[in-house]
């Protein structure tokens, strides 16, 4: 297992490097693996930014990699498959997987574990502005982008069009495109519209904002209330206006929350230093993403379905938290 990890470990700061994102040295410590989401998301930079604490503060022991990847999917059954050590996941996807439902229906992912939680994230349906959609039912027979097969968000795409009647499969073109493949996408004209849960603000839609005008469709319907009432990972919420260029009103729609997850079987030494890590140097992490301005340790251990992590409790219990 430590030459497998080897591997993903170099393979992952090879692709960073590759992508032109600057990464320090690797160190002789314990190999860390944090996967997140597109890099052009939120994900990845919680990954990122929590790797670099760690290495930071903690380099001497570890060698924190914060990479790329698939979404919450995969990021959760990458975790029990220990290919990496911590996954960014949606808060309905952990609950999800814990008890045996949706992607794991029956068969309950027993042994994940809370880490904490982080930004909340908006379900976002983004078009251009001429494309015609004003509302999600205006989506039908047009090309649209649900979000690619392992992530969070296109199961989040998949209950919006359910909700309002729409059949992905007759109704619309749908496309599994990644994210930074689909921003592009939408301003090339390819796609009509896509949709994308996203702490805000985030990279992925400003580079159409500023390359094109585009529109936030609310998603607010009277089903979609009901659907986050029943659900406790949920809320309602809004973008407020100015959170994107051209974009002046306030937008409704529906919100998860970010969680860091892990196996019961990774260390609990790690985890604890970790958390210890990130909650020490918070004020540090909040200046690193304008999504984590509004971290707040009491928020970050909301939201979170699997049972805490040994590693994570310990520290928690330290400071009288839990």
């Amino acid at each position: 297992m430590i030459g497998r990890r080897s591997v993903l470990v170099a393979a992952a700061t090879a692709a960073l490097v590759a992508g032109g994102f600057m990464v320090a040295p690797a160190k002789a410590g314990q190999d860390i693996l944090i996967g997140g989401g597109s890099v052009t998301g939120v994900y990845y930079q919680v990954a990122l930014n929590v790797c670099n604490l760690l290495n930071k503060y903690s380099g001497d022991k570890y060698n924190c990699v914060g990479r790329p990847a698939l979404g919450s999917v995969f990021n959760i059954r990458a975790v029990k498959r220990t290919l990496l050590d911590f996954g960014v996941a949606q808060s309905d996807r952990n609950f999800e997987a814990f008890r045996g439902q949706g992607d794991w229906q029956g068969k309950p992912m027993e042994d994940l574990r809370s880490v904490f939680s982080m930004h909340p994230e908006t379900v976002l349906l983004v078009t251009r502005a001429d494309s015609g959609i004003n509302s999600v039912p205006d989506l039908k027979s047009n090309t649209i982008n649900i979000g690619n097969p392992g992530s969070g968000q296109r199961g989040n795409a998949e209950d919006v069009l359910r909700l309002y009647g729409i059949d992905k499969d007759n109704d619309i073109e749908p496309q599994g495109l990644q994210q930074q493949e689909a921003s592009r996408a939408l301003i090339d004209k390819k796609i009509d519209a896509f949709f994308y849960t996203v702490g805000n603000p985030s990279a992925a839609i400003e580079e159409p904002a500023n390359s094109t005008d585009i529109k936030i469709i609310p998603i607010n319907s009277a089903e979609i209330q009901s659907f986050v009432d029943e659900r406790p990972y949920y809320v309602m919420t809004e973008i407020p206006a100015g959170t994107y260029k051209g974009v002046d009103e306030n937008v409704e729609t529906y919100a998860v929350t970010a969680t860091v997850v892990t196996s019961a079987s990774a260390s609990e030494e790690m985890v604890y230093d970790l958390v210890k890590t990130v909650f020490e140097n918070l004020e540090e992490l909040r200046t690193t993403h304008a999504a984590f301005r509004v971290l707040e340790p009491k928020a970050m251990l909301k939201g979170l379905t699997a049972p805490f992590h040994p590693g994570a409790e310990k520290y928690y219990k330290e400071r009288g938290w839990k």
